[in-house]
């Protein structure tokens, strides 16, 4: 029972920061969107849990079921409005300062998708005050500590789970922050034996690893082997928006932009997966680009217009890539960077300040870089030809 719902919640927290901030229905039965009949949440589950919820707003039981079942939702489909769903039906309990822990660990998820990062924090600490055993809570606590790079305090919190949850959701969690400092190939190594040994049969901790044994192998310039880890993870069940956004990513870098094309053409409702559809329209030339790229300048002003600022990262690569503007983007990632330091992030303000010859940026990523102990042949190439350049 604790294994699967410490795997609940490590999937609900994980690949989240994609999100945007969600828009918040009135309530959790209000429209947003005409889904298709077969859409999961025209299930029975669904339909049951909102009828209790409309008629007794206050069954704290219910409420938390259907949250995560819309944060799950959001998760899989990188649509933030479920995210505003989940908060509804939180409502009675959204704006108290000391909620029960099932309305915190989940508000604190909620926050953690859409930036709040410091907000998410101060609540997960008071579920660990109260519970030092929630398992829930030290996964959340050690992904937004990872996405900040503050990776000391990210694999205290990871330690706490040796106790709590299986060997391989523990090991995960501890070699993925190794894996980003200092120590990328014996994370990576440990990491892939460790999956093997596992014998995992739940399909959803099987795409989790193996996105991740894909990530570290690709940082590390492994590149048949992180295509392999892509392939099978995809292979298992549909893939969710990360994992669409991490293989589309790859394939770019490796000129592949006709696969990227095939497989994003009816996923461009998410915005960072249509960033990438209309990369890979402008590198093959396509009619199309031009429409997508227009399509995407909309959805970023509109972004801006909310004060939405959880797209920075993916705003500041469109600006460089499709706008052909180097300044911009570099003002962007600079914003970003306050935010968020996971390697994409450091490969956004990389870009762009190489792109903006703003050497100062440069430095300041170098060292950062040093620091940290982050290992990217991405990274690494970009550097290397910046100093013959230069």
């Amino acid at each position: 029972m604790l294994k699967n719902k410490l795997i609940s919640l490590l999937l609900l927290c994980w690949a989240l920061p994609l999100f945007a901030s969600p828009y918040l229905p009135s309530s959790p039965s209000e429209i947003l969107e005409n889904l298709p009949a077969n859409a999961a949440t025209s299930s029975k589950e669904f339909k049951s849990l909102r009828a209790i919820l409309n008629a007794d707003p206050n069954n704290i039981s219910v409420a938390t079921q259907l949250a995560k079942l819309y944060i799950e939702r959001s998760r899989i489909e990188g649509d933030p409005r479920y995210l505003g769903y989940a908060q509804a039906a939180l409502a009675p309990w959204w704006k108290l300062a000391s909620p029960p822990i099932p309305v915190l660990v989940l508000r604190a998820t909620i926050l953690q998708s859409t930036h709040h990062f410091d907000q998410s924090l101060v609540d997960l600490a008071q579920v660990l005050k109260l519970d030092s055993s929630n398992g829930q809570a030290w996964i959340t606590r050690a992904t937004i500590l990872q996405v900040q790079a503050k990776y000391a305090e990210a694999y205290q919190s990871c330690e706490h789970l040796y106790v709590l949850a299986p060997p391989l959701i523990t090991l995960t969690c501890a070699t993925n922050i190794h894996n980003l400092n200092g120590q990328a190939a014996k994370s990576y190594a440990k990491l892939k034996a460790a999956y093997v040994a596992s014998g995992e049969t739940d399909k959803s901790i099987q795409v989790w690893v193996l996105t991740l044994l894909a990530e570290m192998a690709n940082r590390l310039g492994e590149v048949k082997a992180a295509e392999q880890y892509f392939k099978q993870a995809i292979n298992i069940e549909d893939p969710d928006s990360y994992l669409l956004g991490a293989y589309s990513d790859f394939l770019l870098d490796q000129k592949r932009p006709q696969e990227v094309i095939a497989l994003l053409s009816t996923k461009t409702r998410i915005d960072a997966l249509l960033l990438r559809y209309a990369e890979a329209l402008q590198v093959t030339q396509s009619a199309e680009a031009a429409t997508q790229i227009e399509a995407l300048k909309l959805r970023f002003s509109a972004a801006m217009l909310r004060g939405d600022t959880v797209h920075q990262r993916e705003q500041s690569r469109f600006e460089l890539r499709l706008m052909k503007n180097p300044a911009k983007a570099l003002q962007i990632a600079k914003l970003n960077w306050v935010v968020q330091k996971e390697p994409a992030d450091v490969l956004v303000y990389l870009e762009a300040a190489t792109a903006a010859k703003d050497q100062a940026a440069i430095q300041t990523i170098t060292q950062w870089l040093a620091t940290v102990r982050l290992e990217d042949v991405a990274l690494t190439h970009i550097l290397t030809q910046e100093k013959r350049a230069s």
